[in-house]
This record gives structure tokens, sequence and C-alpha cells, in this order.
């Protein structure tokens, strides 16, 4: 299988860890994490045509895919702070 750009640690190397600890200690982060792991393998699909969807579904996977990584984003920014 092909690399999946966009994972969690790719896009967040310098808190790896935090991630793994977030995903074990809080149920929260732990169900976001999985909805943004969820539709980034959508969007890898879709973008290699594994799943061809029509332009505009993909567009809202890419909107979603944001807007879970910049939740993720604060939370990994208060939980370093």
């Amino acid at each position: 299988m092909s690399h999946t750009p966009h994972e969690l640690a790719e896009e967040f190397p310098q808190h790896v860890d935090l991630i793994h600890r977030l995903k074990t200690d809080d149920a929260h982060f732990a169900r976001i994490a999985d909805q943004y792991h969820e539709i980034n393998r959508a969007v890898h699909r879709a973008e290699t045509l594994v799943e061809p969807v029509s332009g505009d579904h993909e567009i809202e996977l890419r909107r979603n895919r944001l807007a879970l990584k910049d939740e993720i984003a604060r939370m990994l920014n208060a939980a370093s702070a």
C-alpha cells in the first residue's frame, strides 16, 4: 500500500509523543483524531482514484479534514502550554 500523506505524525512531528498520550488519555481527542484519520484516508483514496468521488465531495472531504486538523492543532497547543 502506498504512503498516505497528511497523517497526524507527519503534520505535527513536534507533537508525536503528545498525540500518543492524548489519544490514550483524552477520549475527545481520540475521537477527533480517529475522525481525522478516517477522512484523511477517504481523501487519499479519492485522490488516487481507488474510490473516485465527485469533485464537490472531494472538496467537502478536504474541508472537513482541515477543520479537524485545526481543532487538533488547538488541542495540542493547549495541552503543550
